[in-house]
């Protein structure tokens, strides 16, 4: 006689139309080199924070264009393809001494954030949303469920579709 316990209620936070030109133009008025590479990733790619700030320059393989993913947050390593605008932003980061692509903890990308979300007053988003942002167009640019499921990573399409906050105007039959 034991109920099960609910499923926490999934956000459903999208970016507005003017949103993304509003974080990348309040990154160019910030000190924070990174802030901008990264919400660029977050929406080219679907990752995760701890997975981009994880990528480490072995793992790009610019020919192929891809990206590989050695820890996810479900275990399975995977590869991802990289678009132009990806490829390009993670290529034009500057190489520092470190393995990693970006030199920044956790924490201090966090305070970042909120500070830029501050910044350019945007209420209620959080760093996760964009991966939401990321798979509901990967779906309105008509990707296939596997080929968005190879690109976030999810292998129940259940999650997926918790994922997916497609706009119909954003689709054409």
């Amino acid at each position: 006689l034991v109920k099960k316990p609910k499923e926490p209620p999934s956000r459903n936070r999208r970016l507005e139309p003017h949103e993304e030109a509003l974080l990348l133009d309040g990154c160019s008025k910030s000190s924070v080199t990174y802030l901008k590479p990264i919400i660029t990733l977050a929406l080219e790619t679907a990752m995760r924070r701890g997975e981009i700030l994880a990528i480490k320059w072995e793992d790009i393989y610019e020919s192929l264009r891809t990206l590989r993913i050695p820890v996810t947050k479900n275990g399975h390593p995977r590869v991802i393809p990289l678009s132009g605008r990806a490829l390009t932003t993670l290529l034009g980061t500057p190489r520092g001494n470190s393995e990693h692509v970006y030199e920044v903890s956790p924490n201090a990308f966090r305070l970042a954030w909120d500070r830029l979300r501050k910044r350019v007053g945007i209420k209620d988003l959080h760093f996760h949303d964009l991966r939401h942002e990321a798979i509901s167009r990967f779906f309105e640019m008509g990707l296939s469920i596997p080929e968005v499921a190879l690109i976030s990573g999810h292998r129940d399409p259940r999650m997926l579709s918790r994922y997916t906050h497609l706009r119909a105007e954003k689709i054409h039959p």
